[in-house]
C-alpha cells in the first residue's frame, strides 16, 4: 500500500540496531552521532500465525504475507528546527512518513554514548517533540498567512480554513503535538495536505536492557506514564538482543528465546503494533497457487479490497464470496463451508472484517 513508519528518536538510542534486526538489511550502526545520515528503507513481513492456520486446510505452493515499510531516519538533536545536525533535511524525511516509531533509550552502559551525557528518557522525548512541534509550528505559521489573504475576500471555506489552522498554531505555541488536539474530519481535511509531523500517529519503543526484557524498570515506567497521557502505546524490547535472535537461523531461534523466557521475539510485537499503529488490517485470498495476506484500512469495503489486488478488480467489481477464518477452522473446506450455508455473497456496501476470506467476482 506504500505506507511508512518511520524510525526516530535522538542518536545512539538503538534505532540502526533495532531497523537492522527488523529488516536484515544490515543498515550501518555504530557508537557515534549521525551514523545513519540516509534514510534507509526496508519492507519487512508482517507476522501472521493465521497463514500457517490457512495452509492447514488448504495445500498451496507459496504463502505471501502482509508487508510494512520501514525507514530508519538519522538521529536528531536539539535546534534540528533551525537547522542543527541534519536539521531540515531529517524533519524532512519523517514528513514522507504515515506513522512514527520514536525509539528511547531505557538501559544504562557505560561502552554507548549518549548524546545529553546521562539517560534520562523524557528528557530526550522532550526534545524530539519539542523540535517536531517548532517545525510544524513553522509549516502552519506560513499557511495561516496564506490563509488570512484568502479569508479576506469572506470565502466562506477559506475562514474556516483560517480558523483550523489558527486552532493548530496555538496547540503547536502551548507545547502540543498535534494529534493530541481533537479535530472533526472536517479539520483534519484542512491540515491533511500539510504533512504535519505531530499529527501522525506515534508508537514509542523502549530500548530496554538485555537484563529488562519486560520493560519493568522505572526508565520504561516512565515512559508508559507519559505515553498513556497523550494517548499513545508503548512496546519495549533489547535492539540487541532482537539482532542476536534475527541473527540466528529460523530452526535455532526457537530454543534461544524459550532460553530467555520469550513467547516471541521483540520485533513481531513491533511489527504488528505498527501496523496496526497505521489503521490496516488483513483480509485473504487461498487457493492451490497461493495463500496471501492482503493489506487494506479499516473500515474500507469489498470494491476498495479488490482494487488491492489490481485496480481493474475496483472498478469491475460485481460481487465478494467471503467466509471467516473461523469457517474455516470449524469446516475444513471450502465445499463443507458452503454446505452450511457460511459463504456469504457481499455486495458493494459490505465493509472488510478483520480475517475475511475471500473471492471477488470481477466483471469486464
Amino acid at each position: 500500500m506504500g505506507l511508512a513508519c518511520g524510525i526516530v528518536g535522538l542518536p545512539n538510542v538503538g534505532k540502526s540496531t533495532i531497523f537492522n534486526a527488523i529488516t536484515a538489511a544490515g543498515a550501518e550502526s555504530a557508537n557515534y552521532p549521525f551514523c545513519t545520515i540516509e534514510p534507509n528503507i526496508g519492507v519487512v513481513d508482517v507476522p501472521d500465525s493465521n497463514l500457517a492456520l490457512i495452509n492447514r486446510f488448504q495445500p498451496t505452493e507459496r504463502i505471501i504475507p502482509a508487508s510494512l515499510k520501514v525507514v530508519d531516519i538519522a538521529g536528531l538533536v536539539k535546534g534540528a528546527s533551525q537547522g542543527e545536525g541534519l536539521g531540515n533535511k531529517f524533519l524532512g524525511n519523517i514528513k514522507e512518513c504515515d506513522a512514527i516509531l520514536h525509539v528511547v533509550r531505557c538501559f544504562e552502559s557505560g561502552d554507548i554514548i549518549h548524546v545529553s551525557g546521562s539517560v534520562d528518557p523524557l528528557r530526550d522525548i522532550e526534545v524530539i517533540e519539542l523540535e517536531l512541534g517548532l517545525a510544524d509550528l513553522d509549516t502552519v505559521t506560513r499557511a495561516v498567512d496564506k490563509a488570512a489573504k484568502k479569508a479576506r475576500a469572506q470565502d466562506k471555506d477559506a475562514i474556516f480554513e483560517k480558523e483550523v489552522l489558527e486552532k493548530a498554531k496555538r496547540g503547536l505555541e502551548g507545547g502540543a503535538q498535534l494529534r493530541t488536539l481533537g479535530w472533526t474530519p472536517q479539520e483534519a481535511a484542512v491540515l491533511y495536505p500539510l504533512f504535519l509531523i505531530t499529527m501522525k500517529p506515534v508508537l514509542f519503543v523502549a530500548n530496554v536492557a538485555d537484563t529488562d526484557l519486560e520493560g519493568q524498570s522505572p526508565l520504561v515506567d516512565a515512559v508508559r506514564g507519559y505515553a498513556a497521557k497523550c494517548g499513545a502505546e508503548v512496546v519495549a524490547l533489547s535492539g540487541a538482543i532482537e539482532g542476536e535472535i534475527m541473527a540466528l537461523e529460523p530452526a535455532d531461534r526457537a530454543a534461544f528465546l524459550a532460553d530467555m523466557g520469550l513467547a516471541e521475539p521483540g520485533l513481531h510485537r513491533l511489527i504488528r503494533q505498527a501496523y496496526h499503529l497505521l489503521g490496516l488490517q488483513t483480509y485473504y485470498t487461498c487457493g492451490p497457487k497461493e495463500i496471501r495476506a492482503w493489506t487494506i484500512h479499516k473500515g474500507d469495503p469489498a470494491p476498495k479490497a479488490a482494487g488491492v489486488i489490481h485496480t481493474d478488480f475496483e472498478k469491475g467489481f460485481i460481487r465478494a464470496e467471503i467466509y471467516s477464518l473461523d469457517d474455516l477452522v470449524q469446516f475444513k473446506t471450502e465445499a463443507a463451508i458452503k454446505a452450511a450455508g457460511k459463504m456469504r455473497s457481499e455486495g458493494r456496501e459490505y465493509v472488510m472484517r478483520e480475517n475475511d476470506i475471500c473471492h471477488f467476482l470481477i466483471g469486464k
